[in-house]
């Protein structure tokens, strides 16, 4: 066995490799504040101050533990070129926690009439006590991670997670791209042309730096004579707002109303372990073999970490560590990220950075990221479960919608609410829009399962997720009638029409289950299922 000191831990690859992790993690820090800040009115100071800090402290405990392990598997195999798995925020749960739950906690807190101040801050209890849940069920499921895996079709899995993927994390940064075409699209052209075409730039420099930096050069150049699009910001004082990370209880206080979003939570955490799990096999076929658990440990650990010091944004193993071996990466790359992200968010530079960079700047990195997420839920799937992984985008574009007209600067409240009861033939149309995107993630989850058994012919579970389906949306687990995406007894809504939705939603799919059920003793039944999906030639 050769000595842990051959191990050539750090190469020019790792500075590729750290641009890169870096800037994804500052991206989806960007996102969380714009949203928070912009989209919903949120205190800039309770962001940057006390959600940054906790939330940098997870990414820096998890690479600094996932660089380790990198030093252990060299040791242990004798290979000096190990690449160690990156670490950072979970994209589609930090974009989607933000949206369906801290913004929406944070507006209806100040509807009930609470003073901004202690909405915004009741809103950070929510978000860490979210956080501790959903740790907690990721330490549990760290170790049933493979059962769940087996249970559930990749076609709910992944789908779920692509249905993200084009809603919130493509389709909303694409708006702020175009907000600024001059500046947004010059840098998604880059990071198409390096990430995506793969394509080598000139001197093997960073795709995702050079475009960062003449994205932002053209912002700064461009901004003062109105070439931008919008209102030009100039350079921000330099003001850095940090904050240390004391663990505190303070996640007690948001316990209970962090409840409500129970069912947005749990698949958020299922899907960082099931993506766990799969790039964890990916880094295996690479040529390094990583304990599955103790990478599926590590970034629950994290998340706790994160949830206890004031984090609302949970940490997860990235997709792309063959990637980063390729380019050449050690352990360097995670070890320089893990400290740049960890002490920015206690000295308040990642703040600066985040109002520095404008958003249309960042934003193409998660267009990357979406169209990532999307192919590979269609790759990685049989061919012939390609229309559940389909079925599965359309409750998040429900709730994107539904995000949408429930934006008071878009839809009046008044006029939503009107909206909510409009009369009809069927239910009123926003009332449906918006019980098909609560609980988008569990709904995709589900159908995308559901569809993936019928297309195996597998009537009797076909038939389990739906009356599954049934029980969740009775209670408002998914497709809750209620505006605010709550649990409840059916029987106990004040409304009539919201009763009627929970009532008709949940009978819709137990007959159905009944149907699919005795379908499945038909002779047609019995026939071998269809292979040749796609095929040019099937009539």
């Amino acid at each position: 066995m050769k000595d842990q000191a051959r191990y050539r831990w750090f190469a020019i690859g790792d500075l590729n490799g750290f641009f890169g992790l870096m800037f994804d993690n500052m991206t989806v820090l960007s996102f969380l504040a714009g949203i928070l800040v912009f989209g919903f009115g949120f205190p800039a100071d309770i962001v940057y101050q006390r959600m940054f800090p906790g939330t940098a402290l997870g990414v820096l405990f998890g690479d600094m533990v996932y660089t380790w392990m990198a030093f252990r598997l060299a040791k242990k195999t004798g290979n000096p070129h190990v690449t160690a798995m990156p670490l950072g925020l979970d994209t589609p749960s930090t974009i989607g926690i933000a949206l369906v739950v801290l913004g929406p906690a944070f507006v209806s807190l100040k509807a009930q009439g609470m003073p901004e101040r202690e909405a915004a801050m009741m809103t950070w209890y929510i978000g860490m006590a979210t956080m501790v849940m959903i740790g907690i069920v990721k330490t549990a499921l760290s170790f049933a991670g493979r059962w769940v895996q087996k249970v559930v079709p990749q076609a709910g899995l992944l789908g779920s997670l692509a249905g993200i993927g084009l809603a919130l994390i493509g389709f909303i940064p694409l708006v702020d791209i175009f907000g600024m075409p001059l500046v947004g699209l010059v840098s998604l052209g880059l990071i198409l042309y390096n990430l995506v075409a793969r394509v080598r730039l000139p001197g093997h420099a960073p795709g995702v730096l050079v475009a960062i930096a003449l994205g932002t050069a053209l912002y700064y150049t461009l901004g003062p004579l109105g070439w931008v699009g919008g209102t030009f910001q100039p350079l921000p004082p330099a003001e850095f707002h940090g904050g240390f990370p004391i663990p505190t209880l303070d996640f007690i206080k948001g316990f209970v109303p962090a409840l409500t979003y129970l069912p947005i939570a749990i698949p958020f955490a299922l899907l960082t372990v099931v993506g766990g799990i799969n790039v964890t096999e990916s880094a295996r076929v690479a040529g390094d073999d990583f304990n599955t658990r103790d990478i599926l440990l590590t970034e629950a650990v994290a998340t706790l970490i994160a949830g206890v010091c004031g984090g609302v944004a949970q940490s997860t193993p990235y997709i792309g560590q063959p990637a980063y071996k390729g380019m050449g990466a050690r352990a360097g790359y995670t070890l320089l990220t893990g400290l740049f992200i960890g002490l920015g968010g206690v000295l308040g530079y990642i703040g600066y950075i985040v109002e520095l960079i404008p958003r249309a700047v960042l934003a193409p990195i998660l267009i990357f990221v979406a169209l990532d997420i999307m192919v590979q839920a269609f790759l990685a799937c049989p061919a012939r479960h390609a229309p559940a992984v389909a079925f599965a985008y359309f409750p998040t574009v429900a709730r994107l919608l539904a995000i949408k007209l429930s934006n008071p600067q878009i839809v009046p409240a008044a006029q939503f609410s009107a909206l909510l009861q409009a009369p009809g033939k069927e239910l009123p149309e926003v009332l449906v829009t918006v019980a098909l995107g609560n609980g988008f993630i569990l709904t995709a989850m589900l159908w995308g399962g559901f569809l993936a058994e019928l297309i195996d012919r597998r009537f009797k579970a076909a038939s389990l997720y739906l009356a599954v389906l049934s029980v969740m949306t009775f209670f408002g687990a998914i497709h809750s009638a209620s505006p605010e995406g709550v649990m409840y007894l059916p029987w106990k809504l004040a409304d009539a029409m919201q009763r009627s939705l929970a009532y008709q939603f949940s009978s819709a799919y137990a007959v159905l289950a009944v149907v699919v059920l005795a379908l499945g003793f038909t002779r047609a039944a019995k026939e071998p299922p269809d292979t040749d999906f796609g095929h040019p030639d099937r009539e």
